[in-house]
């Protein structure tokens, strides 16, 4: 536990004080966020704030694992969990590095040609469904010594479910469409001042908790004789890397939150969004995920209706996609959005770590 609160105290420290350096270093480049002209009117005042924010909390997190792991040689947990960097860390930092990085190249686009368009929705699927490959085939094909791998060949909800195997394959491309999926829904939740940064602190959070959970009734841990248990891969490593995660996001949004500092841009979206499906996937948790990022959902949902409704009947459902420019439109503050957003995001959480707990007492009962 001292290793994962080591990684979240760093990761905080170093993203609160990093992206006051980064602030300065994106406004000396001018990479300022260019702001749509269909958009709510009152986002015409955030035009030139510096965007690609999330290169801080990234790094920051990263620097953080590898003070966790200096932490974990002097623990007693480092006979049980692995000291050295995992296949689990690779998997779950690639995709929020990587994810970010195509991320990045859509926030450079928007900057230089000052305009909101940026990468191509085609492209930046095509760069999405490229990363949750690579990152799936490794998940899936790179066992540990005790034959666990950090991705499943089952469909997981609170762990797997053992009748429901859809091969290495068909596991690959589920994996490619949950960090796409996450990805997007968190990009989709961006937009107004901390609202994706402080959901998805919850979120990490609770995969903080279920990993440290995981990892003190794992089914790898010799010392541990109860017959419930839990068969997944490096879930000490899930634990650290999901609170270190969440420790940058605390970190960044103190100067994200309303009137923004700075914005995350699809480089921090993207890269949460990433980093966010592979913990639901090497916690074996994924259908969970609809719970737990419950908020995410919902706004995904609201464009994918939007959408729909528009192509087929010519009419709009909300008055913009997505659901919190409704609220704006609808006369609600961008801080009453936020707040309330925050409100149900937690309420996801709740239910989410309820659900996860409730099976384990009745494992155990």
């Amino acid at each position: 536990m001292r290793a994962v609160i080591v990684a979240a105290a760093v990761a905080f420290l170093v993203s609160l004080f990093g992206t006051p350096i980064a602030i300065r270093v994106f406004t000396a480049l001018k990479a300022g966020q260019p702001i749509r002209s269909i958009g709510p009117a009152t986002h015409q005042g955030k035009k030139g704030t510096p965007t690609m924010g999330g290169v801080a909390f990234i790094i920051a997190t990263c620097l953080a694992y590898v003070a966790g792991h200096a932490a974990l040689t002097t623990l007693p947990e480092a006979q049980i969990a692995q000291v050295g960097p995992t296949i689990t860390a690779l998997v779950l930092l690639g995709l929020f590095v990587f994810c970010g990085a195509v991320g990045f190249i859509d926030d450079y686009l928007k900057v230089r040609r000052r305009n909101s368009g940026g990468l191509s929705g085609r492209y930046k699927l095509v760069g999405q469904a490229i990363v949750g490959g690579v990152f799936g085939v490794v998940a899936l094909y790179f066992p540990s010594t005790n034959t666990e791998t950090v991705g499943s060949t089952e469909i997981s909800f609170i762990r797997d479910i053992e009748w429901f195997d859809v091969t290495k394959v068909g596991s690959v491309i589920i994996f490619i469409f949950v960090v796409m999926a996450a990805s997007n829904g968190v990009n989709l939740t961006d937009g107004l001042d901390g609202l994706a940064t402080g959901a998805s602190v919850m979120v990490l959070a609770a995969y903080g908790l279920i990993a440290f959970w995981q990892y003190r009734h794992w089914c790898a841990d010799p010392s541990y004789t109860a017959d419930y248990c839990y068969a997944v891969r490096d879930p000490l490593e899930i634990a650290l890397i999901a609170g270190a995660a969440a420790g940058a996001c605390v970190g960044f949004l103190w100067w994200n939150t309303s009137p923004a500092r700075i914005f995350m841009g699809d480089t921090g979206a993207l890269g949460l969004g990433g980093l966010i499906g592979g913990l639901a996937m090497a916690s074996r948790t994924m259908l969970l995920l609809l719970i737990i990022g419950g908020l995410f959902v919902i706004i995904t949902m609201s464009v994918v209706i939007q959408v729909i409704s528009f192509r087929t009947t010519g009419r709009r459902v909300f008055r913009m996609s997505p659901l919190q420019h409704h609220f704006e439109l609808a006369g609600w503050s961008e801080v009453n959005i936020v707040v309330r957003f925050w409100i149900i995001a937690g309420i996801g959480v709740a239910i989410g770590l309820g659900l996860f707990y409730s099976d384990f007492l009745t494992g155990v009962s």
